[in-house]
């Protein structure tokens, strides 16, 4: 019986031996690993494009419309102010934080001021007269230079504004458009010019979205040769941009 066992013992062993060779020439089972996540790509906020919006504001300043009349007759300063709104176009591009364009505004204005006082004619006091001015619109063209943060930018503005301004003298001492010893005198009647001037300033644009921005801005204006309005606009407007 033993020998009965030990043969089947040994017969096992003498089997398990290529079996086991055998199986240590099967390749290894390959390991996975999980597979990488994609990498997150941050967009940048571009400003490049074309656009139009609407503005409106809030300006004061000093008018001084004698000049309207003639520019014989010496100044006449008073407080002008009141409000605008209008429309907005313009055109820039990006590159890097750089941001560099052009811009035009067309503002409808209810601009007023008055006051009384004496009216010189080259240097001769012809008379006392209230002096009053409205004017009626505010159109800029002006470079816009700024620095972009990503949805923010911060620039500065320069160029030129053209202003439509009327001026008109009542309860004068003296008879309008009369002769007088020192030449003639100014006519009441109401006169209505446009004027082209300078216009600096600076302002700060958000982007809300990737079209559409709003901003807050600063704009001096100085037109008629900087003799005839001297005003500071203070803006808010929004802008709708086309990319390019």
């Amino acid at each position: 019986m033993k020998s009965i066992l030990r043969s089947v013992v040994a017969t096992g062993v003498l089997l398990s031996i290529p079996l086991a060779a055998h199986g240590a020439d099967l390749p290894m089972a390959p390991s996975y690993q999980p597979a990488a996540a994609p990498a997150v790509v941050q967009r940048v906020y571009n400003w490049t494009g074309i656009y139009f919006g609407l503005n409106g504001g809030y300006t004061f300043g000093q008018s001084t419309p004698m000049s309207l009349f003639s520019s014989d007759y010496t100044a006449f300063n008073f407080d002008a102010n009141g409000g605008f709104a209008g429309l907005t176009a313009g055109a820039q591009i990006q590159s890097g934080h750089t941001v560099i364009g052009i811009e035009s505004a067309i503002d409808w204005a209810d601009l007023n001021g008055s006051s009384r006082g004496p009216v010189f004619l080259n240097g001769n006091n012809i008379g006392t007269a209230t002096l009053s001015a409205n004017v009626n619109s505010i159109s800029t063209l002006q470079t816009r230079i700024g620095y972009a943060a990503d949805n923010w930018l911060i620039y500065g503005t320069g160029g030129l504004a053209i202003t439509n301004e009327k001026s008109t003298l009542t309860g004068a001492t003296f008879i309008c458009g009369a002769p007088n010893a020192f030449g003639s005198n100014p006519p009441c009647t109401s006169i209505s010019s446009f004027h082209i001037g300078l216009a600096a300033g600076g302002g700060v644009e958000y982007g809300v979205t990737e079209n559409l921005s709003v901003k807050a801005e600063y704009t001096w204006v100085g037109a008629g040769a900087i003799n005839t309005l001297k005003e500071n606009m203070v803006r808010v407007g929004a802008n709708w941009r086309f990319g390019m």
